[in-house]
């Protein structure tokens, strides 16, 4: 069975390829875990956040939006005194900041599912090239809604991040055309191909 190259590293991350990464997401508690991790991610790896997920889980209540809104100093501390968990203070604070965000995101537009798949139409976006491992770091995608988000408030959110956010959530399919998964993430889900956008080298 053939699989994208970057997760064969181990079973966590084939785990995660295999049943998460890029199916079409719309439930917003994952949609915050995920924009969360990815937060968590910025200057570290992917894999490390995946080998940590259940500290995470464990530090920010399962990753329920309402909870870590209210966090208080305490809660900070409580969560850099974790074993295992990455002690950075400023971004541990992000995290709560960006919940306060998340919620109001969700008031304006019903919810942060609808805000962030408003980008693409709801369509699951095929960029050309991409099918054949030719990934960029960002592009010009993700450049429009890391703005957007900043503008709302949003913390560790640029657009190399924003981009593996729209990746993980399935607005962007990237697995490769001979991995098992390219077709399966998109049947019975609206797709458009569209040409490279503004795209930065990994």
């Amino acid at each position: 069975m053939e699989r994208c190259a970057w997760c064969l590293c181990n079973e966590k991350m084939t785990r995660y390829h295999d049943e998460e990464w890029s199916v079409p997401l719309y439930d917003d508690k994952k949609q915050f875990e995920f924009l969360m991790m990815e937060a968590m991610q910025c200057g570290l790896n992917w894999n490390m956040m995946i080998q940590k997920r259940d500290i995470f889980r464990e530090c920010f209540d399962g990753f329920d939006y309402q909870k870590v809104a209210d966090y208080t100093e305490a809660d900070v501390l409580r969560i850099m005194e974790t074993e295992g968990m990455i002690r950075s203070q400023r971004k541990i604070e992000a995290v709560i900041h960006n919940a306060r965000c998340f919620i109001k995101v969700r008031e304006e537009f019903g919810s942060f599912s609808d805000y962030i798949w408003g980008f693409s139409k709801g369509r699951i976006l095929l960029y050309i090239g991409h099918e054949k491992g030719m990934l960029p770091a960002k592009n010009g995608l993700s450049d429009l809604v890391s703005k957007d988000l900043k503008k709302r408030g949003f913390r560790y959110l640029g657009s190399v991040t924003v981009y593996s956010h729209l990746q993980a959530c399935g607005i962007i399919n990237d697995h490769e055309e001979r991995c098992f998964r390219y077709r399966e993430v998109i049947t019975g889900h609206q797709t458009m191909r569209r040409q490279r956008d503004g795209e930065k080298e990994a």
